[in-house]
């Protein structure tokens, strides 16, 4: 059996991710804004490396670096950064243990939450809080529930097949994540409407 998720296709070492071609451009105007002009970027579960390759190259002030847990993953995403000067190497990193990176200047995280235990956002939100100085920001992508929105019915359908395909997986309520992430000294998040019914989270490190 393939290990990689359903929406993606190995093509040589680059894994592709379909999705990525869709919301890359809406991810990228939110980052123009709420990103510093320099410093570093940590991207926590980076996938197959799309999005670091075309954030990298939109945003030439910034150093990114990628990680994921998986190994096929990190190769890929070193694939996909060959030549691109402001990407480190890809680190193995796993949410949800302690991060071997003393600080970073933004953390993002694009499609993980849902698709995870709920202990990789509960480290995230703490390894985040530890790396990030006052006023850094974490930003998330994806899909969640929200305690005053109606769940449209794709996003519903969505939920259910993910936990079919693992139980300890699904979309989160924003209420949760954001406890969750208040637990660890980050304010309210500002929340972001975005194409296909999924939302930036963008929580800042409380000074």
């Amino acid at each position: 059996m393939s290990s990689y998720p359903p929406q993606w296709q190995p093509e040589g070492a680059r894994l592709q991710a379909p999705a990525v071609q869709r919301n890359r451009d809406a991810i990228l105007d939110v980052l123009r804004r709420v990103l510093p002009p320099s410093g570093l970027v940590l991207e926590v579960a980076s996938g197959s490396g799309e999005h670091a390759r075309y954030f990298a190259e939109s945003l030439p002030g910034l150093m990114f670096q990628p990680s994921d847990p998986g190994d096929a993953q990190r190769v890929s995403i070193d694939a996909w950064s060959a030549g691109v000067a402001n990407i480190r190497p890809a680190l193995a990193l796993d949410a949800s243990s302690e991060w071997q990176l003393a600080a970073a200047d933004a953390v993002l995280c694009i499609n993980m939450i849902h698709i995870s235990p709920w202990a990789a956002t509960v480290g995230l939100m703490r390894n985040a809080g530890r790396v990030l100085a006052d006023g850094g920001a974490l930003i998330t992508y994806g899909p969640y529930r929200r305690a005053d929105v109606p769940t449209v019915a794709s996003n519903a359908a969505f939920d259910v097949d993910l936990k079919s395909r693992n139980p300890l997986w699904g979309l989160r309520s924003v209420e949760l994540v954001a406890e969750c992430a208040a637990g660890q000294g980050f304010a309210a998040p500002e929340i972001v409407e975005m194409p296909a019914n999924n939302l930036i989270l963008v929580f800042r490190k409380l000074r």
